[in-house]
């Protein structure tokens, strides 16, 4: 009973709850696979026959390295996407925009709110450009052949990136009219039309 929570145990609620419980509370992949290495999992896994510790140390390093090559794969298809259909369709509207803010004040209108318009895309557009960039340089990393380092520096490093090149992309699609995106929508995705 002591573990049961009906909340969202995503949520620091959940954090702070589990912490109160004395409940152990990995907020990964990698923080977890540990856990299947520790003296009294072994021991319990041989005890009754299921695995042994040398069986449990391969499953450990298969865990370590299916994380880092899905990551790895996850983090290549961002950058194509990012670079091949999001910059591309934000480079475009853009330039719309920006040529109809340079059309109205060349015919004497202040278009003050297209400008602000023109900022918000290009301050996007230039926050998705740096960062696929620096995502595209983070896979550059070497892992030496150890799963486990290479494991922390996706976790540390590389999900984070990923996480902030998403956020500008969703942001991008909000503004890109949908005659310039070329990808399904979140919209279209859930509500097929």
């Amino acid at each position: 009973k002591s573990i049961i929570f009906n909340g969202n145990n995503y949520a620091d609620e959940w954090q702070k709850e589990a912490s109160k419980r004395g409940l152990l509370n990995l907020r990964n992949s990698v923080d977890a696979f540990g856990e299947s290495l520790k003296p009294d999992v072994i021991k319990a896994f041989e005890q009754y026959g299921v695995l042994n510790a040398r069986e449990l140390k391969a499953r450990h390093e298969i865990a370590f390295e299916q994380y880092n090559k899905t990551v790895n794969i996850e983090a290549q298809l961002m950058v194509l996407m990012a670079n091949r259909y999001i910059l591309p369709a934000a480079y475009r509207y853009q330039t719309q925009v920006a040529q109809s803010v340079s059309a109205v004040k060349a015919a004497g209108g202040s278009a003050k709110e297209a400008k602000k318009s023109l900022d918000t895309l290009v301050s996007l557009t230039e926050g998705c450009k740096t960062t696929v960039d620096k995502l595209q340089h983070l896979l550059e990393h070497e892992g030496n052949g150890d799963a486990g380092k290479h494991a922390k520096y996706f976790r540390d490093k590389v999900i984070p990136n990923m996480v902030a090149l998403r956020e500008f992309g969703d942001s991008l699609e909000s503004l890109v009219p949908h005659d310039l995106w070329p990808l399904p929508t979140y919209r279209e995705m859930l509500f097929v039309r």
